[in-house]
């Protein structure tokens, strides 16, 4: 048996160490309070170098975009942290036998950053990240090379899992490819069209409790 999970606000809370460190970002630059909120604006569902570009030139900053980049990967790394009892109910999973994979979009160097910072990369089998592998999700082609960073196929997809708080990139095109999903709900209800998650969950550890109730 098989779950990827996606990374961002499923299994780590991106939003907050987002919020967390744009605050110290403006704070060190003696900005306006209100620049915090310009920069949350700008990454909030996701970040890349040439975000910092315009980001350079809206708030006045004399470094390049590079150093910006780099700055946000440390930082952002150092902000973000796992929801309780990911890391606990993701080493039970592996015991119970499952093979763990992260399927996310993103730039490789934040996404294995964070990773790394939290803890969760020695839990996963394989990482896929789309600005590693060129094809992001909801393509099929990303799903296909999660599956098999993790020593599987995707055309042995029975016990394949998907979870994910997407329901565009996670659900609908976790759907598509053949895998089963689960929505990580955060508090939302379903209202996002034609392909309904197979399984609804509050958040991240009853994701991992229901997965862990199919080996039981």
């Amino acid at each position: 048996m098989l779950a990827l999970f996606d990374l961002d606000n499923t299994l780590i809370d991106r939003h907050g160490g987002l919020e967390l460190w744009a605050r110290n970002f403006v704070r060190s630059r003696h900005l306006p309070r209100e620049a915090a909120s310009v920069v949350c604006d700008q990454l909030w569902e996701r970040a890349y170098p040439t975000d910092f570009v315009s980001l350079k030139a809206a708030l006045g900053l004399h470094e390049s975009p590079d150093d910006l980049w780099h700055e946000y990967v440390t930082g952002v790394a150092r902000s973000v942290r796992c929801f309780p009892g990911v890391l606990e109910g993701l080493e039970a999973l592996r015991h119970a036998g499952w093979a763990l994979g992260v399927a996310t979009n993103g730039a490789g160097d934040i996404q294995r950053a964070k990773l790394a910072a939290t803890g969760l990369a020695s839990l996963f089998d394989g990482v896929c990240v789309s600005g590693d592998v060129g094809v992001r999700k909801p393509g099929r082609g990303h799903f296909e090379a999660a599956i098999a960073l993790c020593g599987g196929d995707l055309r042995h997809r029975t016990g394949h899992w998907m979870v994910g708080d997407n329901p565009e990139t996670d659900i609908a095109g976790a759907s598509t490819a053949g895998l089963r999903t689960m929505w990580v709900s955060n508090g939302r209800r379903w209202t996002y069209g034609p392909r309904e998650p197979h399984t609804v969950v509050r958040d991240a550890t009853e994701a991992i409790d229901v997965l862990q109730g199919l080996t039981r």
